[in-house]
């Protein structure tokens, strides 16, 4: 099949989760024949930190404005088997027009961001991405998120027809290598800042760090201001590039992972970056959310703690019992969550929709 993508960016993981999860899954399909087309603004604060330039096997399309590309845009969609347009693409508006009037098989609709998106409608707020029609005229409606998210997406916003595609991961990119001293951590946590997070970091993260001065903490990411609380125990590195994931996961003897709230409410919202650590075979620290236990089974392939002392707690178990969680954790993620499995997933939901179309004619 010929995809055409319009999403947030692919070609920079500079605070940008989405990247990593289009990364993977443009390989997968590629690797499994279909055409992939992405189409990304080029807009300075992604340009500045670019760690992609290329899809390999694929075609990235960046462009300054959109009528600069609009109609090569249109000219790919006419013999297009997938229109999709993503959450937080900047010219969603545009690109929703462009793709509800070509000639694509399926137009789709992808929301990575469905926990932001449902929790601003409830609070009255406009999505920039979503126009007033909200979701009804799209063939397909996908979702990050699963659990009543989707029911969320058909009665507030129209949908007709959803779908979860969750998180994965690619294990050829994400897999277990030798440790790095500068990443050396009792616990690490890996994640852009945000505000809404910040509760459960202090819980989970922060004070087991003030209480246990004698161990190593480590935190990765982007967008930290002065005023975090840190201690002197807690390591930071500022950003890290995609291709040292495995090795700050491989120097972890327990990563954490800390659920968006308005995700957390809807459920079934595995983050991605539980799927790369677990391919790494790094052991899992999580909050709970409602469905977790779908993806991972909570006290043989992932810990959970809601308090600091429970955080203490997973911290202190031994190497060996936090080893073979591991190895758990990680066989589950290469027979459930892979990008290749996704792929497919994807490709039997789109083909699942035209053997309906096809009845009805």
């Amino acid at each position: 099949m010929k995809f055409v993508i319009f999403g947030l960016s692919v070609s920079s993981s500079w605070g940008n989760g989405h990247a990593t999860l289009w990364r993977g899954l443009c390989r997968a399909l590629i690797r499994r024949g279909h055409e992939i087309h992405f189409f990304e603004r080029d807009v300075p604060y992604y340009a500045e930190h670019r760690d992609m330039t290329e899809i390999p096997g694929g075609h990235l399309h960046l462009y300054p404005a959109w009528e600069d590309v609009s109609n090569v845009a249109r000219k790919h969609l006419t013999d297009a088997d997938v229109g999709m347009v993503t959450s937080y693409c900047p010219d969603a508006l545009a690109a929703t027009g462009l793709v509800l009037d070509s000639r694509a098989a399926c137009r789709c609709f992808y929301d990575l961001d469905t926990g932001v998106t449902l929790n601003h409608l409830n609070a009255g707020r406009s999505v920039d991405y979503l126009g007033p029609r909200g979701l009804q005229d799209f063939d397909l409606v996908l979702s990050y998120v699963g659990g009543k998210a989707l029911q969320g997406l058909q009665t507030r916003l129209g949908a007709r027809r959803v779908a979860p595609l969750y998180g994965s991961v690619d294990p050829e990119f994400h897999c277990p290598v030798p440790g790095l001293d500068r990443y050396i951590g009792d616990l690490s946590y890996l994640g852009t800042y945000s505000d809404d997070r910040q509760p459960v970091l202090e819980a989970l993260f922060i004070e087991p760090a003030r209480r246990m001065p004698e161990r190593r903490f480590l935190l990765g990411g982007a967008m930290y201001p002065k005023s975090f609380p840190w201690t002197s125990n807690i390591h930071f590195v500022r950003h890290l590039p995609p291709e040292e994931h495995p090795a700050f996961y491989s120097s972890s003897r327990l990563t954490l992972n800390v659920t968006r709230p308005a995700m957390a409410e809807m459920g079934y919202c595995p983050s991605g970056r539980l799927f790369e650590a677990a391919a790494c075979g790094v052991p899992l620290l999580s909050d709970w959310f409602e469905g977790l236990d779908y993806f991972f089974e909570p006290g043989s392939e992932i810990l959970i703690a809601a308090t600091t002392e429970e955080a203490i707690s997973a911290i202190q178990l031994s190497g060996d019992e936090l080893s073979t969680m591991a190895l758990r954790a990680r066989q589950r993620t290469l027979e459930c969550h892979t990008a290749e499995i996704r792929a497919r997933e994807l490709e039997a939901v789109i083909m699942s929709g035209r053997a309906c179309e096809s009845v009805k004619v």
